[in-house]
């Protein structure tokens, strides 16, 4: 009885000890299980940023007969992208309104030709120039204009809401009729090669290589010293200092390693100036 006894209890606590082993072997896998749970979250992908560009102005911003968004501008931004580790799609947007979708968060940069002036600034955020430019005069090959001066009298056609459109509503007047608006500088100039206008003023870049494509238009160009230097920028939301110091950095390094100075002469058949 004693002997049977003592195995009872003998068995009692070896099974008591397998348990025991048992349910410790189970709070150790549980205990990983918060661990592995605590492991930081794959990263979520960068976001896209959406590029503003009013693809009617050749050589900067057009439409290839795909439908793709090319030109020099189109060229750098994604250089600079590239450098400064961000993504970006172009999307074609009227120039009337480009400055309110970027006002309004519907664009997170804008890169269509834009002149850098102390209005704009008023109301976006520029990046460092990226390009040099004039107003340059086109006119009928045995056109008498020698100077902006001329224009006075004469009936002339601009891009609406471009720094062409503003020089010349300072000689004419803003709301004189004999400023023909366009919507776009191609447009204007075969408004001029139509009769319709006597002279176009726009961009140096946009009348040029114009003419160089349409040799058959009988034009001429015609500068003025009185022209101030333009410098193109890249436009974001103002306060957007973040992007801006990333896109500045692209630029820097593109201009460094060459890789500007490519895209120009591609564009221009030159180096820049």
């Amino acid at each position: 009885m004693l002997c049977t006894n003592i195995q009872q209890r003998f068995a009692l606590a070896a099974a008591g000890l397998f348990v025991a082993l048992a349910l410790s072997g189970c709070g150790k896998q549980e205990g990983a299980t918060p661990a592995a749970s605590g492991a930081a979250p794959p990263a979520a992908p960068a976001r896209v940023l959406v590029v503003g560009t009013d693809a009617a102005y050749t050589p900067f911003e057009s439409q290839n007969d795909k439908g793709d968004i090319v030109g020099f501008d189109i060229d750098v931004l994604k250089a600079v992208a590239q450098k400064a580790g961000i993504e970006v799609k172009f999307v074609n947007t009227p120039w009337e309104g480009i400055f309110n979708a970027l006002d309004q968060g519907d664009r997170d940069l804008l890169v269509s030709a834009i002149t850098i002036t102390d209005e704009r600034r008023q109301t976006m955020d520029f990046s460092q120039p990226y390009f040099d430019a004039r107003q340059l005069i086109a006119v009928k090959a045995d056109s008498p204009v020698a100077k902006f001066e001329d224009l006075k009298t004469l009936k002339v056609g601009v891009q609406n809401g471009t720094t062409g459109d503003e020089v010349v509503g300072k000689l004419l007047g803003k709301s004189s009729t004999a400023i023909k608006r366009f919507e776009s500088t191609p447009l204007a100039l075969k408004e001029l090669e139509a009769g319709g206008v006597q002279a176009v003023v726009a961009d140096n870049g946009v009348v040029v290589h114009y003419l160089a494509n349409n040799p058959g238009g009988g034009f001429k160009t015609v500068s003025d010293a009185g022209f101030p230097v333009e410098k193109y920028g890249i436009a974001a939301k103002r306060g957007n200092a973040a992007l801006l110091d990333k896109v500045n950095q692209g630029l820097e390094a593109i201009r460094t390693d060459g890789t500007y100075e490519k895209i120009y002469a591609s564009h221009f058949g030159t180096a820049p100036k």
